[in-house]
């Protein structure tokens, strides 16, 4: 075993340190503090003071078993070898133990190679030694003269130590010798003994206390029982109290709120505290931060309320609550056992007590030694069971024992009747009474259950009485939970009793076969059992069970279960339930929500509400925010609670108004999201009339802002730090130019200062604080916009390796008990470490193997492990790839790409914490050497590694790249990975920080190109796109882009390709004709029945080669797509959703379109050739619908068209030619979605979709009601929600009226689905092309039913 620093407690603020470190000695009472805690104990003493099990001999007496003595047969050896076998050594008096050493006999082949310790007070209720949170088992000798020495990682505080050897030498037998390392202990103890309590007066009347220090150590085998209580007449007060076995600290310094009931603070620590052993409590407070350690493991919170003095009159009571306490301690039982070292503020109270200088006047005899209590306890495993004698051939049971396990199932009592059997057992936390009789060829059955939950680990007590034709179960000695059964029954007692199992073979065997858990204080025929004669082995017998000993584990204290998932444990493992609070893995360690926005544009998220966690596991939880997902940036929007334009009234420079701006989300939470954001920005703005501002440049500004830190400023929005401006000042256009604010020139009219925040470091705002709106008709109105930020620092930033010997170092990584690495890398490279961190024989280790292998490995000191996840295509294809891996008390796992996972348990028994002291290298091993690589040893990593995360902090590696040769900051070639989800042909464009999707030459919209640009077309409206623009001078650049698709060379056609997609009721119709200069053309046109024709006219035949591509109607008001290409003869059409269908032109066809000319979208408008056919019959009133997408050899005519008009709107004094852009349009065109296809596949469900966002409300850790502005009650929101709700249906019903009224106007018709009457008579396809289609929704139908 390895020597272990102690654990690190969290640093309060320096004052507090400093006091503390004043008060050391009287905290640690008699405990040394000026020499090495390191002396032989063992050595010194005579042999009387060691005793054991057994002696094979008398050379092998225990007297001998000393480290390097050869005295006897050179140590002590037992009569057997076998695991009932112990060593024990008195060291005389209670010591302060710190190692132990042991040695095999000397010269010979006996010796230990695993044992336990166990130490006591007394020689009884004996306690293993405990580590890393079980019963620890040391490793011993490998031979018989080396000793092995074990620091003690918790020192321990005994008179008594025993051996207890597991395994031993192969070759012989047990064989030992030790030596015990430590040094003298000392402390004044007081035995409490359930009545007296000690006053400890106070030198004034009452007392204004800042800070404390408290400590004591207690042991008791009660579970309840007050420790200390302090309280004054203002409500302040602090308890500390055991309840339920465990340490409840209840604290009240006051609050101004509501009287002092929102100052309660209430921390609970420990379990299994009344297990008559020895615990440390140590209470630090400065102000409001509070310290509270036992046994070496620290909480650290801070007190609610506002004030820091914890005011107390009069005394401080220790045992209980004085007898002049109020109401509050009734029903409070005083303390029963010991305490010693009890220490306040420097002052040792147990000497003062001692020496009579506190009043101990309550007590009846005070003591001070302690008490011993005279409980045997008794520990069973799963193949363990003690039996009992009792009375054979009686007519009554009476058994009762008290129990106490954390399994819901186990077997406590087992008997065979003479005639029957009984049994007593644990089935799901109740415990179950069965008796089973036959006589006369009759059965009897009687069946008992009473009580719920006993596997709680407490101590609970059983008693059953039977008799004829009587049974009673009694638990905790409760009336109520006294279960009576008046069954016919007849009992003839069998004479043996089994406890905690049974496991020969019987005719009715017990349902449950073993228990693990404890008993003691059994009772057989009212008689209590003669454990220390079934020690002896003079009575009863028993099998694997551990006397005079509890070695009860509470797993789950302290909690290993992260971010408030719930702790469940059984006798030999805990387990994590982590539902509901936003965390995965085995201890709730590991966010199921992405860090941010930009990473969740970057998975091909959509604009949403999502939940965010950007500290990962740290402790922050996860919040909810907006994600608006642009073309070119990604926006975060919080919001607040103050709504906008709310009124001010009443303030003045001696009483300012202060208005609190609450947001969806904790200030560190907001905190998190500016501090790696590349910009953020906050409107704010002031409306005033006779209200004054910032008032001038050099005075006192009579209102201000509180932003990040609780940090006033005084400038305003769209103004920066230091200026004491406005918007209007810094630009000079103020309303009255001596002012440097609107508001501050005090006019009788309505004014406004307004502006963007834009300073990240000091947003969001928390606070206004207005000062000028008391004077008689002055008024203003607050507006405090969301907070909007946009990129994620963290998410991109990244780190270039350009040689094998690069790296960087940071600090050591400390992740003693949880850990998790998150990265990207990309590489072109084979293989290479990604980072490492070493500790003395401890280390952690990521690496990639081969390009397709990724290596997690490491050690926590029980030997190396490793987990390797094997991917079915090559890593290093310089794409991104994502590696996350995790390693706690539990199992370790490790994730690639989200697609490979591995994971292992750890060891049930052994070491958890992984201890490192090395800086943390990334990019190489550890321990790389130039000799390494000149050998061919581990290599450097050679690529990028981007958002390298470790527990939730995100290295810089930028910053650290800039400084570090071989290291280039950032890295590019983000379009390798992320190019996929620019669709329809966008184009990925790289940028430093990610990449952008330009649908310039698509007939899309949106961050990635998925949005159909489309429009509706009123009888009339027509689109025209010139493929033959007449150059002009002064084109712009889009214009000459457009002119450029397609080269003189490429107007005369051998191959097309069409798209778009329409909806409409009006036919006949024009979809879509292109014209030439010639008379060839082609058309898309809706027949009078709905049904769609291609007509090609390419020359060589006397009628144009028509294709009817369907029967069916398709003005039905629903989408329908349509997909075309020719290649030469061959021409290919897709309608919707089926199959694509190929034509061939006839042979004495041409197969070039020759000088192409115009294409027409809706109307045909055509000075040169046409189709007489075109106007007579599909022409006139023109196309009535809508339609998107449209694509024609590369080129989106629509979303030309549309982007022209939106160009000459924003810039209407520029007057260009028509012909300076290819597209234009004639009547109203308004853009639209509402011609979009259909989607085929059907969107992600919520089951299914990790961040999808639930109507219901889930349950998380996460207050939202804090956004409700103060002064709104529940009642309210209530009223306020049953009026929207009624308004929300009159608005409703008129929209419906009006729809009603305009359906027959033959202008537009929606692209709902019909009924299902309708539906029946069309064709088939109908119910797979009229299903709900959220994607068909647009917005140009609210501008219509305005």
């Amino acid at each position: 075993m390895r020597r272990h620093r102690p654990a690190q407690g969290l640093t309060l603020l320096l004052p507090v340190v400093l006091w503390i470190f004043c008060h050391a000695s009287g905290v640690h009472g008699a405990l040394p503090t000026t020499q090495k805690c390191d002396e032989a104990l063992a050595s010194p003493l005579p042999h009387t003071a060691f005793t054991s099990s057994s002696v094979f001999s008398s050379g092998y007496a225990p007297g001998y078993a000393k480290l390097n003595r050869r005295g006897g047969a050179g140590g002590w050896s037992p009569l057997d070898s076998d695991h009932y076998q112990w060593l024990q050594v008195d060291l005389g008096s209670r010591k302060q133990v710190s190692a132990i050493a042991t040695q095999g006999r000397y010269s010979s082949s006996d010796w230990t190679t695993q044992y336990r310790l166990l130490y006591s007070d007394t020689g009884r209720n004996w306690k293993p030694y405990h580590q890393d949170g079980n019963i620890w088992a040391f490793s011993g000798n490998s031979n018989s003269e080396s000793a092995v020495r074990h620091e003690l990682q918790q020192g321990i505080v005994a008179r008594f130590l025993r051996l207890i050897p597991l395994e031993w030498s192969e070759e012989g037998r047990i064989g030992l010798r030790i030596e015990v390392y430590g040094c003298s202990y000392w402390a004044d103890i007081i035995n409490f003994d359930g009545q007296g309590v000690i006053s400890y007066r106070f030198k004034v009347k009452k007392m204004k206390i800042i800070k404390d220090v408290i400590a004591l150590r207690f042991k008791t085998s009660e579970s309840e029982g007050v420790i200390l209580h302090g309280e004054g007449q203002q409500g302040d007060y602090i308890t500390l109290e055991l309840r339920k076995a465990k340490l409840l600290l209840q604290i009240n310094l006051g609050s101004n709120q509501y009287g002092s009931i929102l100052g309660h603070t209430s921390v609970t620590t420990g379990s299994l505290l009344d297990d008559n052993h020895w615990h440390s409590v140590v209470i630090e407070r400065y102000r409001r931060n509070v310290n509270f350690t036992l046994d070496r493991h620290t909480q650290h919170f801070r007190t609610n309320g506002e004030f820091d003095h914890l005011d107390l009159d009069y005394e401080l009571s220790f045992g209980g609550m004085p007898y002049s306490g109020k109401p509050v301690g009734i029903g409070r039982k005083n303390f029963k056992g010991c305490m010693e070292s009890i220490n306040y503020n420097g002052d040792n109270i147990t000497d003062l007590a001692r020496r009579k200088k506190l009043d101990t006047s309550s007590f009846r005899n005070l003591s001070f030694t302690c008490a011993e209590t005279h409980t045997f306890p008794v520990f069973f495993n799963a193949t363990s069971f003690l039996q009992l004698p009792g009375r054979a051939n009686h007519n009554t049971v009476s058994v009762g024992f008290q129990f106490r396990t954390w399994n819901p199932h186990g077997l406590l009592l087992f008997s065979n009747l003479d005639d029957g059997t009984l049994e007593i057992s644990l089935e799901d936390g109740k415990v179950a009474v069965h008796i089973n009789v036959t006589k006369a060829a009759k059965s009897y059955r009687v069946d008992l259950s009473s009580g719920s939950g006993l596997n709680d680990g407490q101590w609970h007590a059983i008693r059953l009485v039977a008799k004829e034709n009587f049974a009673m179960l009694t638990i905790d000695g409760e009336e109520v939970s006294a279960v009576r059964s008046v069954s016919p029954l007849s009992i003839t007692t069998g004479g043996t009793y089994h406890l905690g199992g049974y496991f020969l073979q019987t005719l009715f065997p017990p349902t449950q076969r073993s228990f693990q858990g404890c008993m003691q204080a059994v009772l057989v025929d009212d008689q209590p059992a003669d454990l220390h004669a079934v020690e002896k082995g003079t009575v009863g017998a028993f099998e694997n069970v551990s006397l005079d000993m509890c070695a009860i584990i509470d797993r789950c204290m302290p909690n290993h279960c992260e971010h408030g998932g719930r702790c469940k444990q059984t006798w030999d493992s805990f387990s994590c339930t982590c539902d509901g609070t936003g965390y995965t893995g085995a201890t709730c360690h590991t966010s199921i929500y992405e860090p941010s926005c930009e990473a969740y544009k970057h998975l091909g998220k959509s604009s949403d509400a999502y939940w965010i966690d950007p500290d990962g596991s740290g402790p922050l939880g996860p919040f909810k925010v907006n994600c608006n997902m642009t073309e070119d940036k990604v926006w975060t929007t919080v919001m607040n609670n103050l709504p906008p334009k709310t009124i001010v009234t009443g303030s003045s420079r001696n009483r300012r108004t202060v208005l609190q701006v609450n947001y969806s989300a904790s200030m560190d939470q907001v905190t998190a999201i500016t501090t790696s954001a590349e910009y953020c920005e906050q409107q704010i703005a002031y409306s005033c009339r006779m209200s004054r501002l910032l008032n001038t440049p050099d005075g006192t500004p009579y209102t201000w802002w509180v932003g990040r830190g609780n940090e006033k400023h005084f400038y305003w929005g769209g103004s920066g730090p230091g200026i004491q401006k406005c918007a209007c000042g810094i630009d000079r256009n103020c309303t009255d130019p001596k002012y440097d604010c609107n508001c501050d020139a005090d006019v009788k009219q309505w004014r406004e200062d307004s502006g963007l925040l834009v300073y990240q470091e000091h947003l969001p705002v928390s606070q206004v604080v207005v000062g000028d709106t008391n004077r008689s008709g002055s008024e203003a109105k607050l507006t405090v916009g969301p907070l909007r930020c946009q990129g994620d620092n963290n998410y991109w930033n990244a780190a270039s390796f350009t040689t094998p010997s690069s790296y960087l170092h940071f600090a050591t990584f400390q992740g003693e008990t949880s850990a998790d690495i998150s990265f990207y890398f990309k590489t072109s490279a084979a293989y290479g470490v990604f980072l490492e961190n070493l500790g003395n024989t401890d280390f952690i280790r990521l690496e990639l193997k081969s390009p397709k292998v990724v290596s997690f490995s490491f050690d926590v000191g029980n030997g190396p492990v490793e987990l390797i996840v094997h991917s079915a295509t090559s890593l290093n294809d310089d794409q991104w790839h994502r590696v996350m891996a995790e390693r706690n008390v539990k199992e370790a796992v490790l994730q690639l790409d989200q697609t490979y996972r591995t994971s292992r348990l750890a060891p049930a028994q052994g070491h958890t914490r992984l201890e490192l002291f090395s800086q943390l290298y990334v990019g190489k091993p550890a321990s790389l050497t130039c000799q390494d690589s000149a050998a061919g040893g581990q290599r450097g990593f050679l690529g990028c590694i981007r958002a390298l995360r470790m527990n939730g902090i995100t290295l810089d590696l930028e910053e650290r790249a800039k400084v570090t040769p071989g290291v280039k900051p950032g890295c590019q070639g983000h379009c390798n990975s992320f190019g996929m989800y620019c669709r329809n042909g966008g184009k990925c464009v790289e940028r430093y920080n990610g990449y952008l999707c330009d649908c310039t030459a698509t007939a899309y919209d949106g961050p990635f190109c998925t949005r159909d640009v489309g429009g509706f077309f009123e009888a009339g409206t027509l689109v025209k796109y010139n493929f033959l623009p007449e150059a002009i001078a002064g084109a712009s650049k889009d214009t000459k882009v457009l002119t450029h698709q397609l080269t003189p060379h490429e107007v005369n056609l051998t191959k097309e390709e069409v798209a778009f997609s329409f909806s409409t009721s009006s036919a006949p119709a024009v979809l879509m004709y292109v014209s030439s200069k010639t008379q060839d053309y082609l058309a898309v046109v809706l027949r009078q029945n709905g049904s769609l024709q291609v007509r090609y006219n390419l020359g060589g035949l006397r009628e144009p080669f028509t294709i009817d591509v369907d029967q069916r109607n398709l003005a039905n008001g629903q989408p329908h797509s349509i997909n075309m290409s020719r290649h030469d003869r061959r021409i290919t059409i897709q309608l919707d959703h089926y199959p694509a269908v190929s034509y061939n032109l006839p042979e004495a066809s041409d197969t070039q379109f020759n000088l192409v000319k115009t294409l027409f979208l809706g109307k045909v408008y055509e000075t040169g050739h046409i189709d007489p056919v075109i106007i007579e019959r599909y022409n006139t009133p023109g196309f009535i619908g809508c339609l998107s997408r449209v694509e024609f050899n590369g080129i989106a005519p629509l979303k030309s068209a549309l982007r022209t008009a939106v160009k000459s709107q924003a810039t209407p004094t520029e007057k260009q030619p028509a012909a300076a852009s290819p597209a234009s349009y004639q009547g109203k065109l308004v853009e639209s979605n509402c011609g979009a296809s259909p989607l085929t596949i059907p969107p992600m469900s919520a089951a299914t979709d990790p961040w999808h966002l639930d109507k219901t409300d889930a349950v998380f850790p996460f207050n939202e009601e804090r956004v409700i502005p103060d002064g709104v009650n529940r009642d309210s929101a209530i009223i306020g929600g049953i009026i929207a709700v009624v308004i929300f249906t009159i608005l409703c019903t008129l929209v419906f009226l009006i729809r009603y009224m305009f359906r027959h106007k033959g202008t537009y018709h929606t692209n709902e689905a019909k009924g299902s009457g309708e539906s029946a008579a069309e064709s088939a396809d109908t119910a797979i092309i009229g299903t709900d289609n959220p994607e068909t929704i647009d917005e140009s139908k609210k501008e219509w039913f305005i």
